[in-house]
């Protein structure tokens, strides 16, 4: 379902999401020390779409990976 107000995360280089993440994960601890439950249940709804947005680009890089293995499957023969 996600947090209705995340930007379009698409726009986003992996390296600014992963840090966007990490201050999330920041703010997340400190409003488990403040004892907000309200602001981590938000928080953590905009940490699901960070990761998953960071899932769907890991796993097209690991398929554009397999595919290019492919076509060098038979270049090299190593006997």
């Amino acid at each position: 379902m996600g947090h209705p107000l995340t930007p379009d995360l698409s726009k986003l280089t992996l390296d600014e999401l992963n840090n966007k993440y990490g201050e999330l994960l920041k703010r997340t601890t400190a409003a488990y020390r403040m004892g907000n439950s309200d602001m981590v249940y938000q928080l953590q709804l905009l940490m699901e779409d960070y990761q998953n947005e960071i899932q769907v680009r890991n796993a097209k890089a690991l398929q554009d990976m397999e595919k290019q293995s492919k076509q060098f499957k038979n270049i090299i023969d190593i006997q």
